[in-house]
C-alpha cells in the first residue's frame, strides 16, 4: 500500500522550527541556502521539491567533482553525459544509445518491483532520446546463496527483470551476477539498455519556446514512489521496511504503449523537447527541461492525471509513478500530438507551459503552491569535496603474501570447486527466465564473453557487456577500476567488436566516511585512466551511494557497461571451442596473482592481498592484436581469462563447445598458481591447424607473448603443467558441476 501524506501539511514556520527538513535529507546549511534562493522559508511542497533535486541521486553533490575526471568526448561521441543517455556514432547515419542505472535500495525492500521498475526506467531513458531499444543487460550482486534472504532477493529480482523485459518485448541478452557476503542485505541491481537511432532523430530534454505547451503522457499519477530519489540517497536501515511506498509499481504493457506512441511522436518531427519522468518524477523532468533551455515552466497540477483522490501538490510533484513522460511541442502541433496518443490509448494531458522568467511555478486549486528558481533547483546544489583517508585494511593488505598458502595438489577438485562457485557457475538459471531472442536479432546469446545483437539491414552488429570485480576494487580501488574497464573491453574484443564507449554505475557505501570516499576517488582515477588509454570515453551513467549493511559498506563496485561495434558479421566470435584439431593459444603472461581471485575465495576462504596488476599499454596492444586477428579470419574462438584463471577459461570453452581439450601449459610457477592465477591481459584463442602458425607469428610481431598450449580433442579436459598431470576430467562431469550449482542452491 502506498503511504499517504496527511492533507494537513506542516507550515513553513513548523518546517523551520522543528527542523522537519532534516527528515528529507536536507542539512541545516542546505536549508539556509534554500531560504536564500527563495528569499523566504520554503513551504512543504517546496522543501520536498528541493530535497529530491538536491539529493545525491539527482544532483550528484558528493560525486560530481570525481565525475569530472572522466574523459567524455571522442571522435564517435555524439552526446555525452547530461541527457537521458549517451550516443555514439556507428556510421551510415546510425548511432547507438545506451546507459546503465541502479535500483539498489528499492530492490532491497521490494525485489520484484524494484528490479522491474529499474528495467522500465532505463528503457524510457533510451526511447526518450528517440532511439528504438534493442537490448537490455543487467549487473547484479547478492549475498552468499547459503543465506535465505539472499536467495529470496536473487529469485525475485531475476523474476522482476524477466517479467518486465519479456512483456515489453526487448531481449535481455547479457549481464553478470556475483555473490559475496559483502552484499548481504544490500543487493546491487544495475539495469542497462541499448538502443539504435538515426542521427536526425536525436532528441534532447529541453523546454524551449516561450508559451509552448507542456504535455504529460502515460498512466495517471499515484502515491507510489514518493521520495524515491531521497530514499536512494541514504543508508538502508531497520526503518527501511517502513519506506515501501518509495518503491514504484511497474506496468510493462503500458510502457510498451507509451514507447510506441512516443517513438511515433518523435518520428513525426514535431517534438521540441522530451524527457522521461524517472527519479523525482514530475519535479526532475520539469526542472531539468526548463534549466537546459534557460527558461521557466508553469505547471497546472489540477490537470495532472491522478489515480487517487485528494492528491496534494507535494504528492503529485514527488510521485515516481512509472511509465510517464513529459514533452513540449508548438501550439500548432497540439492536435497532432494528442491524436497520436489517443490512437495508442495513452493519456496525453496538457499540464503547463514554457515561461521566460526562469521559475518553476506550481499552481493547484487556483493558488500558487510553489515558486522556485529553476537554476537553484538544478544548478546551484552545493557540491561537496568530502574528506578522503586511506583505509587501515588497505595498508594491512600490502603486507599479505598471497603465495604463502599451502600448495593445492587436487587440482581437478579445485577446478570443480571454482566451477561450482555461484559467481563462476552457469547463469542459465538466470537467463533461461529471460526472453533473449525476441526481435530475432540476437546473434550471440547470454553465456559467452559478450552478447551480440545485429543491426537490421546492415552487416554490422553491436556487442555489449557489463563488468566489475568488487573484490579487486576493494583490495586496490585504482587497479580495480582499471581492470573493470579493461575486462569489459576484452569481452567486447573477444566477441569480434571494436570497443566504442562506456556507461558506468558507481556503487559505493556512504561518502560521509573518508575511507569510502577514498575508494570512490581512486577507482574513478583508475577507470578514467583506462578509458583514455583504450579510447572508450564515458558517455553517461549513474551513481549509487549509501550502499551499506550491518557490517558496513558493500565492496566498492563501479560497474562498467560497454558497447562495441562489429564491423562485419563474419567477425562475430564466441568462447566455445569449435572443432577437433583446432590449436589452442594463450596470449599474455601468467604470474602468481591470487589476490581477490575466485580460487583464493573458494579454496582458501579469504579475500586479501593485492589484486592482479595491469599495464594499460600492454592491454591496449593485446586488444588491438586480437581484434585484428579476428578481422583477418585467423581466430576460431576467443575467451578472456578472468574469474578462475586459465583452468576455468579452458573448462568454459570446452563446456560451451561440448568438446574436450588436451593442454600442456609451460610456466615457471606452482601448478595451482599457474592454473588459477587471475593475471590480466590474457586471452585464449583457437585457430584451425592451417592458420595457427600464421596467427602465432602475427601475435608475436605485435609484441604480445603467445604460447601454443594444446589442441581441441576428445571428450575430456586434460591439462598438464610443465608436462606433469594436473587436471583430468570428462567435460560432461565438469559441465554438470558448472550447470547444477545455482539450481541446487536455489532448491
Amino acid at each position: 500500500m502506498a503511504q499517504q501524506v496527511s492533507a494537513k501539511e506542516p507550515t513553513a514556520e513548523q518546517i523551520a522550527d522543528q527542523q522537519i527538513y532534516k527528515q528529507f535529507g536536507v542539512s541545516e546549511q542546505e536549508y539556509e541556502l534554500i531560504c536564500g534562493f527563495l528569499g523566504r522559508q520554503p513551504n512543504y511542497t517546496e522543501i520536498g521539491v528541493f530535497s529530491v533535486m538536491w539529493s545525491e541521486h539527482c544532483a550528484y553533490k558528493n560525486s560530481k567533482p570525481l565525475l569530472r575526471r572522466f574523459p567524455v568526448t571522442g571522435e564517435r561521441v555524439l552526446m555525452g553525459p547530461g541527457e537521458g543517455a549517451g550516443i555514439v556514432d556507428i556510421g551510415d547515419n546510425q548511432a547507438v544509445v545506451f546507459k546503465i542505472e541502479s535500483h539498489n535500495h528499492p530492490s532491497a525492500v521490494e525485489p520484484y518491483q524494484g528490479a522491474a521498475t529499474g528495467v522500465g526506467g532505463i528503457i524510457r531513458d533510451i526511447f526518450s532520446m528517440g532511439a528504438r531499444p534493442i537490448a537490455s543487460l543487467n549487473s547484479l550482486r547478492f549475498g552468499k546463496l547459503e543465506s535465505e534472504r539472499a536467495k529470496y532477493l536473487f529469485e525475485h529480482v531475476v523474476s522482476g527483470i524477466a517479467g518486465y523485459g519479456n512483456c515489453i518485448g526487448i531481449p535481455t541478452v547479457g549481464g553478470e551476477v556475483m555473490f559475496d557476503e559483502s552484499y548481504e542485505g544490500n543487493p546491487l541491481v544495475n539495469a542497462m539498455c541499448v538502443g539504435l537511432i538515426d542521427h536526425d532523430k536525436i532528441q534532447r530534454g529541453v523546454a524551449k519556446g516561450i508559451g509552448n505547451p507542456v504535455f504529460y503522457v502515460g498512466p495517471a499519477t499515484g502515491r507510489d514512489g514518493i521520495h524515491g530519489a531521497t530514499f536512494a540517497s541514504e543508508e538502508l536501515t531497520a526503518e527501511t521496511e517502513a519506506k515501501r511506498s518509495a518503491v514504484q509499481v511497474g506496468d510493462p504493457f503500458m510502457e510498451k504503449l507509451v514507447m510506441e506512441s512516443t517513438l511515433e511522436l518523435i518520428n513525426s518531427g514535431i517534438v521540441v523537447g522530451i524527457q522521461d519522468m524517472g527519479a523525482a518524477g514530475l519535479t526532475c523532468s520539469s526542472a531539468e527541461m526548463a534549466s537546459k533551455a534557460g527558461n521557466g515552466l508553469e505547471l497546472y497540477l489540477d490537470e495532472v492525471p491522478q489515480r487517487e483522490p485528494n492528491m496534494t501538490a507535494y504528492e503529485m510533484m514527488l510521485s515516481e509513478s512509472q511509465e510517464r513522460m513529459l514533452f513540449v511541442v508548438e501550439p500548432k502541433d497540439e492536435a497532432q500530438a494528442r491524436e497520436i496518443f489517443e490512437r495508442w490509448g495513452v493519456i496525453c494531458a496538457k499540464v503547463g507551459k514554457v515561461t521566460d522568467d526562469g521559475r518553476l511555478r506550481l499552481i493547484h486549486q487556483g493558488e500558487v503552491v510553489g515558486d522556485m528558481p529553476v537554476q537553484a533547483l538544478v544548478d546551484e546544489c552545493p557540491i561537496y569535496n568530502k574528506p578522503s583517508a586511506v583505509p587501515a585494511y588497505y595498508i594491512e593488505n600490502e603486507k599479505v603474501d598471497t603465495t604463502r598458502y599451502a600448495e593445492v595438489t587436487d587440482l581437478t577438485g579445485a577446478l570443480e570447486k571454482v566451477l561450482a562457485s555461484p559467481t563462476v557457475a552457469s547463469k542459465e538459471w538466470v537467463y533461461s527466465q529471460y526472453d533473449y531472442m525476441v526481435r530475432t536479432s540476437t546473434a550471440v546469446q547470454p553465456g559467452s564473453d559478450a552478447a551480440v545483437v545485429l543491426v537490421d539491414g546492415t552487416r554490422k552488429g553491436l556487442a555489449m557487456t557489463t563488468d566489475c570485480n568488487g573484490r579487486y576494487v576493494y583490495l586496490d580501488p585504482e587497479v580495480g577500476g582499471r581492470i573493470a574497464v579493461s575486462e569489459a573491453a576484452r569481452n567486447i574484443v573477444c566477441s569480434g567488436a571494436e570497443p566504442l564507449a562506456i556507461t558506468d554505475n558507481l556503487n559505493f557505501g556512504s561518502p560521509e566516511k573518508p575511507d569510502i570516499f577514498w575508494q570512490m576517488e581512486k577507482s574513478v582515477d583508475g577507470m578514467a585512466e583506462a578509458c583514455r588509454e583504450l579510447n572508450t570515453p564515458v558517455i553517461g551513467g549513474n551513481v549509487s551511494l549509501y550502499n551499506e549493511n550491518r557490517k558496513g559498506a558493500i565492496y566498492p563496485t563501479p560497474v562498467v557497461g560497454m558497447v562495441g561495434l562489429v564491423h562485419d558479421t563474419d567477425h562475430i566470435t564466441t568462447q566455445a571451442f569449435k572443432k577437433e584439431g583446432d590449436v589452442i593459444l594463450l596470449l599474455g603472461n601468467t604470474q602468481a596473482e591470487l589476490g581477490g581471485s575466485e580460487f583464493q575465495y573458494v579454496v582458501h576462504g579469504v579475500t586479501e592481498g593485492r589484486p592482479p596488476q595491469l599495464d594499460l599499454a600492454t592491454e591496449r596492444t593485446l586488444l588491438q592484436t586480437v581484434l585484428s586477428a579476428i578481422q583477418q579470419g585467423l581466430v576460431a574462438s576467443a575467451h578472456d581469462l578472468s574469474d578462475g584463471g586459465l583452468a576455468t577459461a579452458l573448462a568454459e570453452s570446452c563446456i560451451s563447445g561440448n568438446v574436450g581439450a588436451s593442454v600442456n601449459f609451460t610456466a615457471d610457477l606452482r601448478p595451482d598458481f599457474a592454473l588459477f592465477s587471475e593475471s590480466q591481459s590474457r586471452i585464449v584463442l583457437t585457430s584451425t591447424p592451417e592458420n595457427a602458425e600464421r596467427l602465432a607469428a602475427y601475435v608475436r610481431e605485435q609484441g604480445v607473448p603467445v604460447q601454443q598450449i594444446g589442441t581441441v580433442q576428445g571428450n575430456d579436459l586434460n591439462i598438464l603443467v610443465n608436462s606433469k598431470p594436473a587436471i583430468a576430467a570428462p567435460v560432461s562431469q565438469l559441465a554438470k558441476v558448472w550447470k547444477d550449482a545455482i539450481p541446487c542452491l536455489m532448491k
